[in-house]
């Protein structure tokens, strides 16, 4: 089950989302619904996908209005058909239709990075114990939102931001003097309970790292043939995370060759939001 969102995290980028569309008032609406106008409207699914983003949703409507109800269908997680209701609200009408763009906005976004996390998770043979992970390739200011997303798929996450583990990448290599000396230092001023993971892309970097001490290696824009001979050399010595030019069609492969983990920028930056629609009764 995925990791519940903390309400604070919600309610601030729910407040911005708001704010944005908000701020000169909703003048279509004032000028077309009644005040008192109640309605009842549902979230429905326009095609197949991995329901994701109620919980946020519902904050939208209630930061609106307090008193809308908001009615949670399927779990997220879980896979629906087209035409599914994802969930209902009822309430006043001008605060519904203020609060449908941001709401859908939300869980399109959430639901669409689920969705294909879900395509490559399940693209892993059955028994491998390769896990596929997001990136730090999300939208600003949506990290939070999508690496639930990336949970709520079957997906794992990588390190949350840069102050949250060791990531020796080609250009900290370059400008520290090379692989074994960018490992040392990190080795030297981290704090001990961080690992240490690097990025090579020959197979000699690999040996490189591992001699050097490193606990995780990145193998950056490898073919599939040069993985499974990195499996080979690393023999369980260290974690092996393969990355870059990962598409779902060599997801397979990929982790037939025994590495750890795949770790996939698409699943946030290329991901396209599902159709949601909301239909008034």
């Amino acid at each position: 089950m995925s990791t519940e969102l903390p309400s604070i995290v919600i309610d601030r980028l729910v407040r911005i989302a708001l704010e944005e569309d908000l701020g000169g008032g909703d003048v279509t609406t004032e000028a077309c619904i009644d005040d008192e106008a109640r309605s009842t409207a549902h979230a429905v699914a326009r095609r197949a996908q991995i329901a994701c983003g109620a919980r946020v949703a519902e904050r939208v409507f209630m930061l609106v209005d307090a008193a809308v109800e908001f009615h949670p269908g399927p779990n997220d997680g879980v896979r629906v058909d087209e035409t599914t209701t994802l969930w209902s609200v009822r309430g006043r009408a001008r605060s519904i239709l203020m609060a449908e763009r941001v709401a859908l906005n939300f869980v399109q976004r959430m639901a669409g990075v689920a969705t294909l996390t879900r395509r490559y998770v399940d693209a892993v043979p059955a028994g491998s114990k390769t896990r596929i992970t997001d990136t730090r390739k999300t939208t600003p200011g949506l990290r939070a939102l999508e690496r639930f997303a990336v949970r709520t798929g079957g997906g794992k996450n990588h390190r949350d931001n840069l102050g949250s583990a060791v990531l020796i990448k080609d250009n900290h290599i370059a400008a520290s003097g090379g692989i074994a000396e960018a490992i040392a230092r990190a080795r030297s001023r981290a704090p001990h309970t961080s690992k240490i993971e690097c990025e090579v892309d020959t197979l000699q970097g690999l040996e490189v790292a591992i001699g050097a001490g490193a606990d995780i290696v990145m193998l950056d824009n490898m073919s599939n043939e040069d993985i499974s001979r990195a499996v080979g050399i690393a023999a369980g010595r260290v974690f092996l995370e393969a990355s870059g030019g990962i598409t779902l069609e060599r997801i397979p492969a990929l982790a037939q060759t025994g590495v750890d983990a795949i770790s996939v920028g698409a699943l946030t930056h290329s991901a396209a939001a599902m159709d949601i629609g909301l239909d008034f009764e």
